[in-house]
C-alpha cells in the first residue's frame, strides 16, 4: 500500500463508512456526506491550511479527483462546528484499532490553546465562560485561552482528550476524564506524567484503576525516590512533548481559529484526528515512523 495522500484518504473514507458513519435512511442524500466532510477536513490539516476560505480554494482546484463536490466556506465552515462528537468517535474508532508498540505505557501532559490576545476578545469572545487566563511554564508566558489535556499512546495515538479552563488543576482535570473513559485505561498499564500531576486523589484513582502512576518527584517534598526502572521510564516523558511539538507545528494547533464552542471543540479534534489518522495509516503500511506526516504534506 503507497503512503500518500490519495491512499491515505480513500482508505479513511473506507473505514469511516464502515464503522462510524450511520447510513441516512430518509431524505435527499447529502452531497458531500459526513465520511467525505472528515477526509476533506483532515486533508485541511495535513497539508497545513489554517484558514478554511484559501483551504476551500485549494481544494476545488487540486483536489476534485477525490471530492466531486465541495461547499463554499461558510457551508463548510458549518458543516465541520457541527461535527464535534462525530470527530471525538473518529478518533476513538481509530485508537481502538491501532496497535502500538508498548502496549503498556501511556503519557499523560496538558498545553495551551490560546484562544485570543486582547482584553476586548477576553470580555466578548463566546468562548468567555469556558476559556480563563493561564501561565505556560515551558514558554514563561501568560496566555488567555483553554488547555488541551491528553493522554496517548507510546506513538502519539489519541486515546482521551478534553479541553478545560487553564484556572483548573491538572490533576483534577485528568481525574474527572479517567472517571468517565476509565475503560480507556487497561489494568497494569504504566502512565508517565509530570509534577502537576501529583495528588493524592489522582494517585488514588489510579490505584484503584491498577495503573501505575510514573512521574518526577517533587523538590523539598517527601515523594518517595524513584526506582531506577521508574528513572528510565521518566527519560521516555519527552515523548509527549514530540507529540505536542507535531500538533503546533506541523497540524497548527495554535491557528485554529475558533471563536465559538463547538467550534474549538471540532477544529482540535480535527487536529487530533489527522494525527490518529497519519499514525493509523502508518501502523496499516509498517512504516518507520508511525507519527511522521511528511508523506501527506504535499
Amino acid at each position: 500500500m503507497n503512503t500518500d495522500l490519495d491512499t491515505l484518504l480513500t482508505a479513511l473514507y473506507v473505514f469511516v463508512s464502515d464503522r462510524v458513519v450511520k447510513r441516512r435512511r430518509i431524505g435527499r442524500p447529502l452531497l458531500l456526506d459526513d465520511a467525505e466532510l472528515l477526509c476533506l477536513a483532515i486533508a485541511q490539516v495535513l497539508l497545513g491550511f489554517a484558514g478554511e476560505r484559501h483551504w476551500i480554494r485549494y481544494a476545488r482546484k487540486h483536489l476534485r479527483h477525490l471530492f466531486p463536490y465541495i461547499p463554499q466556506q461558510s457551508g463548510y465552515n458549518k458543516r465541520l462546528r457541527a461535527a464535534g462528537p462525530l470527530i471525538a468517535t473518529m478518533i476513538r474508532e481509530l485508537a481502538l484499532v491501532t496497535p502500538t508498540g508498548v502496549e503498556g505505557l501511556r503519557l499523560i501532559d496538558s498545553t495551551p490553546v490560546p484562544c485570543g490576545m486582547s482584553r476586548e476578545t477576553a470580555k466578548r469572545s463566546d468562548l468567555a465562560e469556558e476559556a480563563g487566563y493561564g501561565y505556560c511554564a515551558s514558554h514563561s508566558r501568560y496566555f488567555w485561552g483553554m488547555r488541551l489535556y491528553l493522554l496517548t499512546s507510546a506513538e502519539g495515538m489519541p486515546l482521551m482528550w478534553c479541553l478545560a479552563n487553564p484556572k483548573l488543576g491538572e490533576r483534577e482535570v485528568m481525574t474527572a476524564m479517567c472517571e468517565v473513559d476509565h475503560h480507556l485505561v487497561a489494568e497494569g498499564q504504566v502512565i508517565l506524567a509530570d509534577k502537576g500531576f501529583a495528588g493524592g486523589e489522582f494517585e488514588q484513582l489510579c490505584a484503584e484503576l491498577g495503573v501505575h502512576l510514573v512521574r518526577p518527584a517533587r523538590r523539598n517534598t517527601s515523594d518517595p525516590a524513584s526506582t531506577p526502572t521508574e528513572r528510565k521510564l521518566l527519560r521516555m516523558r519527552q515523548w509527549i512533548e514530540a507529540i505536542f511539538d507535531t500538533l503546533k507545528g506541523q497540524l497548527s494547533l495554535e491557528q485554529h481559529g475558533a471563536r465559538t464552542h463547538g467550534g474549538i471543540f471540532a477544529r482540535i479534534g480535527q487536529r487530533l484526528l489527522a494525527m490518529a489518522a497519519a499514525i493509523w495509516h502508518n501502523t496499516k503500511t509498517g512504516a518507520a515512523s508511525k507519527r511522521s506526516l511528511i508523506a501527506y504534506d504535499h
